[in-house]
């Protein structure tokens, strides 16, 4: 690694530690935009969402976006789940590479779910009106190899929620590095913070009241009522991952991640992939070890990956997520490399 390399590193590691020191205060559950932390890809997730290291596809916009350095053939991803409370959660993006650039993705995610009944004190049984409520970010992202062995990537986002009349908007940025060992076939060591980025707050005309001032026959007056504003789920990974065996036929790639997260406590992600020819793949993993009260686990799937003709190739992934108390989650996504 050179000189210019480790200064790289630092540098992130440093703008890491800041802003997860300078978010430390911030309580359990109190960020915005939480549908950020949902995970993207049935690849990472079947590997428990230990991928940080392993990212060498399009997915890695969301686990470690230097991971796109890896992607040299164009690549186009669509990832669909129905996450918890009929919760749903869409994925399309898009990368290419430029030669002597680097790899270039753009990318939008919507959270959406059906229309709720507006309920009030009044009327506990609902009001006859309807109210939606949903999210959206769409951004860019760049990576490039800086030596055979080290590469850096970056992601700029543009988020949104929405419920009802009311909405928030903040912009975020994901930095991420990966560096190769050549050892045990390949070791790979990486970082990435996710989610560093504004505050968000909610404003809409649901914020106003009408308030009477001067008793009994005053004046009614609009009022607008300052909600608070919050961070972005700062999320900050270091993964470690390794191809313990790997043949013409068969690969075997373990990784493990730590998770810092700006409001939840630490935890670890453990995850295995098989594959074999390149064509197959069966992951296993556990996710959320040591987080506090969390309801995630055991996490599993399977991938094919038939290649069609000359580069055009297909990829079906399928993941399946345990949720304790609240069922399990399963993801699909479609993949076509060209």
């Amino acid at each position: 690694m050179t000189r210019m390399h480790l200064v790289l590193v630092l540098l992130l590691t440093v703008l890491v530690g800041a802003g997860a020191y300078a978010q430390s205060s911030t309580k359990t559950g109190t960020s915005a935009a939480a549908f950020l932390k949902i995970g993207v890809g049935p690849r990472a997730i079947g590997m428990g969402g230990a991928f940080a290291a392993t990212a060498d596809d399009i997915t890695a916009i969301y686990w470690n976006p230097s991971g796109l350095a890896n992607v040299f053939a164009s690549e186009a991803y669509f990832n669909h789940v129905y996450w918890i409370a009929d919760v749903r959660y869409d994925v399309a993006a898009v990368s290419t590479n430029i030669a002597s650039i680097g790899t270039i993705a753009v990318f939008v995610d919507v959270l959406s779910m059906d229309d709720m009944d507006v309920r009030t004190i009044e009327a506990p049984e609902g009001t006859g009106e309807r109210f939606s409520a949903g999210g959206i970010v769409g951004g860019l992202s760049y990576a490039r190899n800086l030596t055979d062995n080290f590469s850096i990537g970056f992601t700029a986002k543009y988020i949104r929620e929405n419920i009802w009349h009311s909405s928030a908007t903040g912009f975020g940025l994901d930095i991420g590095t990966l560096y190769k060992i050549p050892i045990l076939n390949e070791f790979r060591l990486a970082a990435s913070i996710s989610n560093f980025g504004t505050k968000m707050k909610m404003e809409g005309r649901d914020a106003l009241q009408v308030m009477q001032v001067g008793g009994t026959g005053g004046n009614l007056i609009n009022t607008y009522v300052e909600l608070d504003e919050y961070d972005l789920p700062l999320v900050f990974r270091v993964g470690v991952a390794a191809d313990v065996i790997k043949s013409e036929s068969i690969r075997l790639t373990a990784e493990v991640d730590a998770i810092h997260p700006n409001d939840n406590t630490e935890y670890l992600n453990t995850g295995l992939e098989v594959g074999w020819n390149d064509l197959a793949f069966l992951r296993a993993g556990m996710k959320s070890l040591f987080e506090r009260d969390t309801e995630q686990g055991f996490t599993f799937g399977l991938g094919i990956s038939p290649r069609l003709a000359g580069s055009l190739k297909v990829k079906f992934d399928y993941a399946y997520e345990d949720f304790g108390r609240l069922k399990n989650v399963q993801y699909i996504s479609l993949g076509v490399v060209f």
